[in-house]
């Protein structure tokens, strides 16, 4: 990662420390907690309101909306929409987790028309859920990544061109989180190795990274925000697991790690390559 870079990213999370602003996130009751306190950790201010009745004056007043498809329920859908209303009219960003987007024709209905319809800033999902909402072949059988469809080195190049596409043509950013993540808005692709496999051994990180991204999108790029917080996840994982016994003390950690996360730690442990 070179000076000039890193020096964008690294005052893209200073910003968000000092001026703390307001993440609305409407999000699965398996994962709420994780999310409200990963925003904490990255310096933003979490609220977590999803009643369809007030979701239109929570969003007015926050800087990012935080959508998140798990465990998803109708009035969570009627507030998502609701809500999704209500930035667009504001200018405020937007990131969606595409959880289950693969396997289940509701989220699948739901995204075709939402995303075209409201725009998101950044679009977050693993391969299976972003290559599905792309219109690509893909193979489900449940909300985890077909491993077979993982990107790696080898087909890096490939996907950027393949999803590079469609990223540009709907104005938004892919991040595609796996072993690598995967980071395009169409212009520039990244490939990121940070992280460890303890972060797929606790339910909810996939959904702690798009929180991190909406925390950091109010001072960055859509693509800054994502790679930023890719990098701050798969970065304070590795320092996390270092200390940890087993999933318990790893969850526990993350927070402590992502919390505590220097500057140099992002600098001397990043693993990025563009594309």
């Amino acid at each position: 990662m070179n000076h000039k870079f890193a020096t964008e990213l690294l005052k893209v999370r200073q910003t968000i420390k000092e001026s703390r602003p307001l993440i609305h996130c409407i999000t699965n009751p398996i994962s709420i907690n994780d999310c409200a306190n990963m925003v904490l950790a990255a310096g933003s201010r979490p609220i977590m309101a999803e009643h369809p009745e007030e979701v239109a004056e929570i969003t007015a007043i926050a800087q990012t909306l935080c959508l998140n498809l798990g465990s998803i329920t109708r009035d969570r859908l009627a507030a998502m929409e609701i809500s999704a209303a209500t930035a667009k009219e504001h200018n405020i960003s937007m990131v969606v987790d595409l959880v289950g987007a693969a396997c289940s024709s509701l989220r699948e209905k739901f995204l075709a028309d939402f995303i075209p319809k409201y725009g998101p800033a950044v679009i977050k999902g693993n391969i299976t859920e972003i290559l599905n909402t792309c219109g690509i072949d893909c193979h489900s059988s449940g909300v985890e990544a077909n491993s077979e469809q993982l990107i790696t080195r080898e087909n890096a190049a490939e996907m950027a061109e393949l999803l590079g596409k469609w990223a540009k043509a709907h104005e938004t950013v892919l991040l595609v989180s796996g072993p690598r993540d995967f980071i395009t808005d169409g212009e520039e692709s990244y490939l990121l190795s940070n992280g460890v496999p303890m972060l797929g051994n606790i339910t909810g990180t996939g959904c702690m990274l798009n929180a991190l991204t909406a925390s950091y999108l109010p001072a960055g790029s859509p693509l800054k925000a994502a790679l930023l917080a890719a990098l701050v996840l798969g970065i304070a994982g590795e320092k996390a697991a270092g200390k940890s016994q087993g999933p318990g003390t790893f969850h526990v950690n993350l927070f402590d790690e992502v919390f505590n996360l220097l500057d140099g730690d992002i600098i001397a442990r990043a693993k990025i390559a563009k594309l």
